[in-house]
């Protein structure tokens, strides 16, 4: 499949955030989550190119682009954040699993009813009593795979917070601005509102977010 191309979308938009970390590697800029260190430790470590990992995940579906590229200039960042165990092999969780593994069982137990519809995740760098989530069930025009925030903090409850990993790293590098309150800000941005709107569609039948309840 071809897929469409922008300055703000997909392997471009990566690219640009690879740009500023090389401006400055040592920042710290993954928001509210300093604790989780530089985004490149050291030197970046890209991902051998024979790596499983760099084909496609254990389901079988493609990584998105994004990642592709990212995994090419550094896959320390992910790695700190469990991505993969021996062998640069990925370690995906059910949304289930890694809540249980975030919050404890007792939270985590509200999410275990969507593990059969989210399960494949990876947890990434950000939020305090949230956490950000990459799940691969659902793709948009960039063959990019939404990443979710998890929240405890009142109601349990999983939001589209970005359209993709893509948005993930230009937002958290400073590149993209998310206007406007709650997690799904973007849902209301010219650009990357459409593809959170397909994600939302293929996900929550057109809802942004669902309650947990257990």
């Amino acid at each position: 499949m071809d897929l469409p191309t922008a300055a703000a979308h997909g392997v471009a938009l990566a690219e640009r955030v690879i740009a500023s970390v090389e401006a400055d590697p040592s920042r710290l800029d993954l928001g509210p989550s300093p604790w989780a260190g530089p985004r490149v430790s050291a030197a970046p470590a890209p991902l051998p190119a024979d790596a499983p990992a760099a084909a496609v995940f254990p389901s079988g579906r493609p990584l998105p682009p994004s990642l592709r590229r990212w995994l090419a200039f550094d896959s320390g960042l992910l790695r700190r954040s469990g991505w993969f165990g021996p062998g640069h092999r990925f370690t995906p969780r059910t949304l289930g699993r890694l809540a249980r593994d975030e919050f404890g069982d007792g939270w985590g137990a509200c999410f275990e009813p969507l593990s059969a519809r989210f399960d494949e995740c990876f947890l990434l760098p950000g939020g305090s009593d949230s956490r950000r989530v990459l799940a691969t069930n659902s793709v948009d025009a960039y063959g990019e795979y939404p990443v979710f925030a998890l929240d405890v903090d009142d109601l349990p409850c999983v939001e589209l917070m970005y359209p993709g990993l893509d948005v993930y790293l230009a937002d958290t590098a400073g590149i993209v601005t998310r206007g406007g309150p709650g997690y799904s800000a973007l849902a209301d941005d010219p650009a990357y509102g459409p593809r959170m709107l397909t994600h939302a569609r293929q996900v929550f039948a057109g809802a942004f977010g669902e309650e947990c309840l257990g």
